[in-house]
């Protein structure tokens, strides 16, 4: 009997989870001929709905592609037993398919054991080594070739993985004829010139240890005014997906750095950790413990959650004060409203 069409997709690496995704999709496709695709937030939606929308199967309807994100937030009883029945029951003869996806490397136990192992894969960061070959590659198809500098350099700006590689890197397609090779001064005009505010710069706003806590808020508020203007509107779950990356890096490094350990560069860049990252984080860890991380991480979650819940309508005042509670609070939200930030 063939495996249900339900997958798990967890780690860090958006860019190679997202083909992944689309590969599983093109195949739903080929074998119902057309879908009905749904996409739903763990803890914004109940589950026990989405179950009761995959049960229902009609000879009249299309095959249903349904994507449950933040897959890490199911935890309700309930809603692990309404998922696990319908994994371990009608899921083997429906046509619909169902992928849970999470940042994190894993979910509920009870889950992840229901899925088959030929349908679950951890997607990890890329070693340092895989950036650099993607890279040349991604330049390579595309009719460029690039310098180990400009690589370098690159693999420094913008987040590590595939995702955000290849939105940064196609801007070099529309400046450059085919046949050009990129350099650290290509990367300077197009990247650090014309380069826009986001949660990567925001964090290093957030973790600048040269300001007193205060100018940190006062400048990461800044930016995050800069964003809200570029961007519009509902802007959370993207910048909050970004901050998430930045302090699950921290968290990374302290767990490098625990009982005194001290990794060496090789090591460091293994873990995803170039040196001008290396001194970003190891001044941050200065600013949020071990312990303080953990409760930022909780915090962006859950005011992810609640500008969903709400709608953008409160969406400013919860970004303010969720920034208000990462750097003057390590990562506690107030529990009333404090008028001396």
């Amino acid at each position: 009997m063939n495996d249900a069409e339900v997958y798990l997709f967890t780690g860090p690496e958006l860019g190679e989870k997202k083909e992944a995704i689309e590969n599983i999709k093109a195949a739903a496709q080929k074998k119902n001929g057309s879908l009905d695709e749904y996409t739903y937030y763990a803890g914004d939606e109940r589950i026990q709905d989405i179950v009761s929308q995959l049960q229902n199967v009609s000879l009249f309807d299309q095959a249903l592609f349904i994507t449950v994100r933040n897959a890490e937030q199911i935890k309700n009883k309930a809603d692990i037993d309404s998922l696990l029945s319908w994994i371990n029951g009608g899921a083997k003869d429906s046509p619909n398919t169902l992928i849970l996806t999470s940042d994190e490397n894993s979910i509920e136990r009870k889950i992840e054991s229901a899925v088959s192992s030929n349908h679950k894969k951890i997607f990890w960061e890329m070693f340092e080594n895989r950036k650099t070959q993607w890279l040349q590659g991604f330049f390579r198809k595309n009719g460029f070739a690039i310098s180990d500098d400009a690589i370098d350099q690159i693999l420094e700006m913008v987040e590590n993985n595939t995702e955000a590689l290849k939105a940064e890197c196609g801007r070099f397609f529309y400046c450059f004829e085919k046949g050009h090779t990129i350099t650290s001064q290509d990367v300077d005009k197009i990247l650090s010139h014309n380069r826009e505010e986001n949660a990567f710069t925001l964090f290093d706003a957030m973790a600048d240890v040269t300001k007193s806590p205060v100018q940190r808020l006062e400048s990461s508020l800044g930016i995050l005014q800069k964003i809200r203007m570029s961007s519009g509107d509902g802007i959370t779950a993207n910048l909050v997906a970004g901050l998430s990356y930045c302090f699950r890096m921290l968290r990374t490094w302290h767990v490098m750095h625990e009982k005194g350990a001290n990794p060496n560069d090789s090591q460091l860049k293994a873990a995803g950790f170039s040196k001008k990252n290396q001194e970003k984080y190891q001044a941050a860890s200065r600013i949020w413990t071990s312990g303080a991380t953990a409760s930022v991480l909780a915090l962006l979650s859950s005011s992810d959650m609640a500008v969903r819940e709400n709608g953008n309508g409160l969406e400013e005042t919860r970004l303010v004060l969720m920034l208000h509670s990462i750097i003057l609070k390590n990562g506690i939200f107030p529990t009333e409203y404090q008028s001396h930030i």
